[in-house]
């Protein structure tokens, strides 16, 4: 049975994530930090194959003890996926320095702190793929998301470097953009931006969690060893 880690897994692209890599026959463990019941009951969905833990992903000691406790029962992994991220909005001119970093910690330094331990394993076996959740956010920019986008570019700029580094040792890293996706997240924007957002899509609708899920299987399962170091954009051709 393969082994996969997900982080932020108990809800929205994340628990699509869970259940679609258990449908798929791997053992999953997988991160919360608030959702509790809703970890418990995904787990619980699957029962053998999911195991939630509750993590903050910002928190360095933290991911160092749940990195540890992952490696010292499965041995090694086989994927990783950082989708943990969360969002504070706000127009520069008033954002907080909480709102900034809270978002950087979460969205950037909780990707650094989890591949660093992760990849090391798959670099001792040379084997190995790592999966990072971006957004177009990173990629165009969006009002009022300052803060986020530049959590979301960073992630990309992390990932094409560490798919030269790994990349020899056989391990790959690849990343996933999607634009607007139909979560809890996206219901946070104001009704204005939603509507704004949903127009630039020449499919007039935003995307499914499950349609996500779909191409982060296909990059870990599915994939050829040669697609390394890319930028997958799922926007619906919003390009």
């Amino acid at each position: 049975m393969k082994k996969i880690v997900i982080s932020g897994g108990s809800s929205g692209i994340g628990k699509s994530l869970v259940e679609a890599f258990c449908k798929a026959g791997w053992k999953v463990h997988f991160t919360y930090h608030k959702s509790e019941r809703a970890a418990q009951e995904l787990e619980a969905l699957f029962v053998g194959k999911a195991k939630a833990h509750r993590l903050d992903v910002a928190d360095r000691e933290a991911c160092d003890r749940f990195c540890k406790e992952v490696l010292d029962e499965e041995k090694s992994i086989d994927v990783l996926v950082n989708n943990a991220g969360i969002t504070q909005d706000k127009p520069l001119f008033s954002m907080q320095d909480s709102d900034w970093n809270s978002v950087i910690g979460t969205n950037l330094t909780g990707v650094f702190y989890l591949t660093r331990r992760f990849v090391l394993d798959m670099l001792k076996k040379k084997k190995g793929r790592v999966i990072n959740l971006s957004s177009i956010s990173g990629i165009h920019g969006l009002p009022g998301q300052t803060n986020y986008s530049a959590s979301k570019a960073g992630i990309i700029g992390f990932t094409k470097a560490l798919a030269k580094e790994s990349g020899p040792f056989g391990v790959t890293a690849n990343v996933v953009a999607p634009g607007g996706v139909q979560t809890p997240m996206i219901e946070k924007l104001t009704p204005q931006a939603r509507e704004a957002l949903l127009q630039s899509v020449p499919l007039k609708r935003f995307c499914e969690p499950e349609e996500v899920s779909q191409v982060v299987l296909f990059l870990a399962e599915g994939a050829p060893d040669y697609l390394n170091g890319s930028v997958i954009v799922l926007d619906g051709g919003a390009g």
